[in-house]
């Protein structure tokens, strides 16, 4: 059986008209705007959608993005020590060159999501949706995705610290392109797809996980 890769689509924006921030409010829907070198930090944008958007250099530190959807947009060079967005909805989006300290977006949903060139000390994904994203040159410290449902998701050049998949449903999760020094939920693997390699390097965490003794 072959792995089968997301199916990522081109994102395209329309011609952008530039926006600011200062009128954003909590369920406010903007589309085709641009948001260039501004601070959202500590705003409440709870339900927010940005439909064919672009941000970029924005700040979103403990923002409240609850509930926020992003449909058919780019974010670039988003700076957030803290990123509060659970329950949020992701939809053809392309995030780069981005830097999150903590991601909370549990209970999020994702659809043909490109995240490039990231540095992320922890994503919180637990019982999250994910289907057809990639991750592709990321740096993340942790990664969690308990209890999540995730269908053709694939990381290349990407390094994963701790990566805890308890309880999780995988289908197509290809983590070939993934180094990878710690896994949490061993039984949830089914469904994942490794190399040689790296089940060689798995293999002292399996034999634990299993009771065995290796002499």
């Amino acid at each position: 059986m072959t792995t089968r890769a997301p199916g990522i689509r081109a994102l395209r924006l329309p011609e952008l008209n530039d926006a600011s921030t200062a009128e954003l409010e909590i369920d406010d829907e903007r589309e085709r705007e641009r948001f260039l070198d501004t601070d959202l930090t500590g705003r409440d944008l709870m339900g927010i959608k940005f439909a064919e958007c672009e941000l970029d250099g924005v700040g979103l530190g403990d923002a409240d993005l609850r509930s926020a959807r992003f449909i058919e947009s780019r974010l670039t060079r988003v700076n957030a020590p803290v990123l509060r967005a659970p329950l949020s909805t992701w939809r053809e989006v392309v995030i780069e060159h981005s830097r999150v300290g903590s991601g909370e977006l549990f209970e999020s949903s994702w659809r043909s999501v490109s995240i490039q060139h990231c540095k992320i000390g922890y994503l919180n994904l637990r019982a999250a949706k994910l289907i057809d994203v990639e991750f592709i040159d990321c740096v993340i410290d942790e990664l969690d995705l308990g209890g999540s449902v995730a269908t053709r998701v694939a990381f290349t050049g990407t390094s994963i610290a701790a990566l805890d998949v308890a309880r999780a449903s995988l289908t197509d999760f290809d983590l070939r392109g993934v180094e990878l020094r710690s896994v949490r939920g061993l039984e949830s693997l089914r469904g994942a797809t490794i190399t040689e390699l790296q089940l060689a390097e798995l293999a002292p965490l399996l034999a634990e996980h299993l009771g065995m003794t290796v002499e």
